[in-house]
């Protein structure tokens, strides 16, 4: 899981968990925000009454029924004004809830009591409204408060996952281009990464730091692997000439003669593996050229010129149906190299009268070239480890396990993708990916 989403799911989790228990609160509170808001509502009533009020407003009001004088149709609010004694000690606005009966109907009533003077009168004045209004200011508040709580947690996180994103900018460069798109440690690039954060900075550096031990190393196993090629490879072509004038020397004893035959083989076994270890050198250092346009179904038919002595020495049936001619840019000799080690194997480990097919289709915008055999396949623990260096699928074929090695480094070279798909005693099958 990505840094970024990380911090986007902590962000949201905390963000989440304080509206949960903020919202908790409001909503335990929300009785008494409600009182507070419905009192507020009946005490500005209050007060519009009473700086409006007139001596033919109080007659009017004094001279209607005495109960309940003054009410709306839907029974949600009354106003009553009662004429009181005299010389009461203070005027003071008390609300409280009370049950009263309007028309025969019995309603909830939330009530402000106040009692003043006019006119050295003292009058005492009642307003209320059902609770019913209180319920709806209740469900108002709930329904504002929860769009101001959706709306809160989705700016924040809007807010966060975009500042997450401007921060991290800086680290993914890094990892990019410092890391993913680095084929040669000889071309990479020390420029830094413009950040302002002391924390990729260091990375940066440390990185920097590195590539330049890695690139000092890789120059040192290109001229090893060059110095041993000569070393080695020289000594072992002086060994063979001297090995193969021997073998002219007239009246050699048989015994002496086995001897050096074996002595000649055991040089060219030796010479193979330090060519296709170099070869596999050269491939994963790119000292090799890739500007050659290249013709798949050219080199397969090249290649089965080369091998078809030995397809018919094991009797194999040989198909190769490609639907296109397929092109490409790369090194011609390394592309042949890859094909001919496939082939090879599917010869090598094949079954006597046993099949090769070769097709290939398009999917996704993608080439696939794919080459089967009826062979003797392979183990899922062999398939897994099947690029390894000295690993061969069959152990009884002569061979030293670095086809599939050879094959891999000029595939990556290429940004071929190579797939197996085996099975013990029905066959491989080894799909190249353009």
């Amino acid at each position: 899981m990505k840094l970024q989403v990380k911090f986007s799911l902590y962000n949201a989790v905390t963000k989440i968990a304080i509206i949960l228990v903020l919202g908790a609160i409001i909503l335990f509170s929300l009785d008494k925000l409600a009182y507070n808001q419905f009192d507020n509502r009946l005490i500005k009533k209050k007060n519009k009454i009473i700086k409006h009020l007139n001596d033919n407003e109080i007659d009017s009001l004094l001279n209607k029924e005495q109960s309940f004088t003054d009410y709306n149709i839907l029974k949600e609010e009354f106003i009553v004004l009662t004429d009181i004694p005299d010389n009461q000690k203070d005027s003071t606005a008390k609300v409280f809830t009370e049950k009263r009966e309007i028309e025969g109907d019995i309603e909830v009533y939330r009530i402000l009591n106040y009692k003043f003077s006019y006119h050295t009168n003292w009058y005492n004045l009642e307003i209320g409204e059902t609770m019913t209004a209180l319920q709806s200011i209740k469900n108002s508040i709930r329904f504002y408060m929860l769009i101001v709580l959706v709306a809160a947690l989705l700016i924040t996180l809007v807010a966060d996952f975009t500042f997450s994103n401007f921060l991290l900018r800086p680290f993914y460069l890094i990892i990019d281009k410092k890391i993913n798109l680095v084929d040669d440690p000889s071309h990479y690039n020390y420029q830094n990464i413009p950040t302002t954060t002391n924390d990729f900075k260091i990375l940066d550096n440390s990185i920097n730091s590195l590539m330049r031990k890695i690139n000092t190393l890789f120059a040192l196993e290109k001229q090893f692997i060059a110095n041993v090629s000569h070393e080695l490879l020289t000594p072992i072509s002086i060994l063979s000439t001297r090995f193969e004038n021997m073998l002219n020397t007239p009246d050699i004893p048989v015994e002496h003669e086995n001897k050096i035959y074996a002595s000649l083989k055991t040089l060219n076994r030796l010479k193979v593996i330090i060519n296709s270890l170099l070869l596999i050198s050269k491939v994963e250092n790119n000292q090799y050229l890739k500007t050659e346009e290249i013709s798949l179904k050219q080199e397969i038919d090249d290649i089965y010129e080369d091998l078809e002595d030995r397809i018919a020495d094991k009797n194999i049936s040989y198909n190769a149906h490609l639907s296109k001619d397929f092109h490409f840019t790369g090194n011609k000799a390394l592309i042949h190299t890859l094909l001919i080690n496939i082939i090879n194997n599917a010869i090598k480990y094949n079954i006597e009268g046993g099949a090769i097919t070769i097709t290939d289709k398009t999917e996704a915008e993608k080439y696939i070239l794919t080459i089967s055999d009826t062979g003797s396949g392979m183990s899922a623990a062999l398939v897994e480890n099947a690029f390894d260096r000295f690993k061969r699928g069959n152990t009884e074929e002569n061979g030293f396990g670095l086809g599939l090695a050879i094959v891999q480094s000029i595939a990556r070279f290429h940004k071929i993708e190579v797939d197996i798909k085996s099975e013990e005693h029905k066959g491989t099958g080894i799909s190249l990916i353009f």
